[in-house]
């Protein structure tokens, strides 16, 4: 099979036995990047986990210091006396039942739902079509809460709820192409920073097997295990 002018720059550029640094590697994914839109910038960990396990089913649930440069549609499926604060904090879409009906059909237009304690119930009966797409609200992910001004806010600037697959892989986005290679660097630190501190006391074994590094469209690139 004939190669791309871009697979030949990738093969020239990186080799793919060899791991770099942060900052090496962060460098060359910006050598990639297309200059038509910006890409995601997203990391990949492979842990020596089994999420199987309770304690060893990772979550994460962070601020980065500079955000994901993502727009996030929030749907708040909250009652009458909830609904100027969702509006006020930012929500994209404020209701109640005629939102519940929508999904209960497969509409799943949002990227994030936020919901009050005393409606989960509701939102617990439509886990067949918010469950695959990963929108079930949830405690730990802040989303099921009275408080729902913060959640809003924190899920507009970029909140990350990560947590590990089945295969023990756990991605997040960083950041945009767009991003500088500083803010970059400072938000894979507070990330990484995250999944080794939730490594179970318990473990025994390696947890981190690998790290990864990629834009959107553009090559893998492996980063240094410490």
């Amino acid at each position: 099979m004939k190669k791309t002018k871009f697979s030949k720059l990738v093969n020239e550029k990186i080799d793919s036995s060899k791991t770099h640094t942060i900052d090496e590697a962060i460098s060359l994914l910006m050598e990639f990047k297309k200059t038509s839109f910006a890409e995601s910038v997203d990391v990949s960990y492979n842990l020596g986990v089994d999420p199987r396990h309770a304690d060893e089913n990772i979550r994460l649930n962070l601020m980065l210091p500079h955000g994901i440069g993502k727009k996030v549609v929030i749907l708040a499926v909250v009652n009458a006396d909830k609904e100027k604060e969702a509006k006020d904090a930012g929500a994209d879409l404020v209701g109640n039942k005629e939102y519940l009906e929508k999904i209960k059909s497969g509409w799943t237009d949002v990227d994030k739902i936020v919901v009050t304690p005393d409606l989960m119930s509701e939102i617990g009966k439509l886990g067949k079509v918010l469950g695959p797409k990963g929108l079930m609200p949830n405690p730990k992910s802040g989303t099921v809460t009275n408080d729902i001004e913060k959640s809003v806010k924190e899920l507009k600037a970029g909140k990350i709820d990560a947590r590990v697959e089945k295969n023990g892989i756990l991605q997040s986005s960083i950041g945009k192409t767009s991003f500088s290679e500083s803010d970059l660097k400072e938000n894979f630190k507070v990330l990484h920073s995250a999944v080794m501190g939730a490594k179970p006391n318990s473990f025994k074994g390696t947890f981190l097997n690998s790290i990864s590094i990629s834009s959107t469209l553009g090559p893998g690139i492996k980063i240094g295990v410490e």
